[in-house]
C-alpha cells in the first residue's frame, strides 16, 4: 500500500460481517482512523455501489479490508470470503490491503464500554468501531517512522 500510494491519501477500511459492513476512514496523512457508518449487507452489486459512493464522496485512494485469521494465524473460510470480496472490489481500481483483524472487535468493544456506551448503541456501532481499529493498526504500520 505504501508503494502504491507514496504520497498518502485517504483510506477506507471495511470490517466485513455476515449481516453488515463496518466502515472507517483516515486522513490523507495516515494519522487518525475514525469510524464511519455501518452498511447493511445485501447483494454484492448494491454493496459495491454504496462503497463506490463513499469512495467518490471522500476522495478515497485505497482500501483496507479486515482479514479474519484464526488465532494461530492460519486462514479459514471467513478469510477466503474476505479475499473473494477484495477481488470483487478490484473494478474500483484502488489499491487493496488485507489486514489482520484478530482482536479488532474485542478492542472496539472495550473502547465503547470505556465510553459508557449502552449495549444497544454498542450493537449499532461495533462494526464501524472495529473497522477503525483495523484501519488504525494498518496506518500505524504503513506510516512507520514518518511521525
Amino acid at each position: 500500500m505504501r508503494d502504491a500510494l507514496p504520497g498518502g491519501g485517504a483510506l477506507l477500511a471495511l470490517d466485513l460481517g455476515t449481516k453488515t459492513i463496518g466502515t472507517a476512514f483516515c486522513d490523507a496523512g495516515w494519522r487518525f482512523a475514525s469510524p464511519g457508518k455501518t452498511i447493511p449487507r445485501g447483494k454484492f452489486m448494491a454493496d459495491k455501489a454504496q462503497l463506490a459512493a463513499l469512495v467518490a464522496e471522500r476522495s478515497i485512494k485505497g482500501l483496507v479490508i479486515g482479514l479474519p485469521l484464526n488465532m494461530d494465524g492460519s486462514e479459514g473460510p471467513r478469510s477466503q470470503s474476505s479475499r473473494a470480496y477484495a477481488r470483487n472490489l478490484e473494478p474500483l481500481e484502488l489499491p487493496i490491503l488485507l489486514w489482520d483483524e484478530r482482536w479488532s472487535t474485542a478492542s472496539a468493544t472495550s473502547a465503547l464500554i470505556a465510553q459508557d456506551m449502552s449495549r444497544a448503541k454498542r450493537a449499532e456501532r461495533i462494526d464501524s468501531a472495529a473497522a477503525a481499529v483495523i484501519l488504525q493498526a494498518a496506518i500505524d504500520a504503513l506510516a512507520g517512522g514518518r511521525f
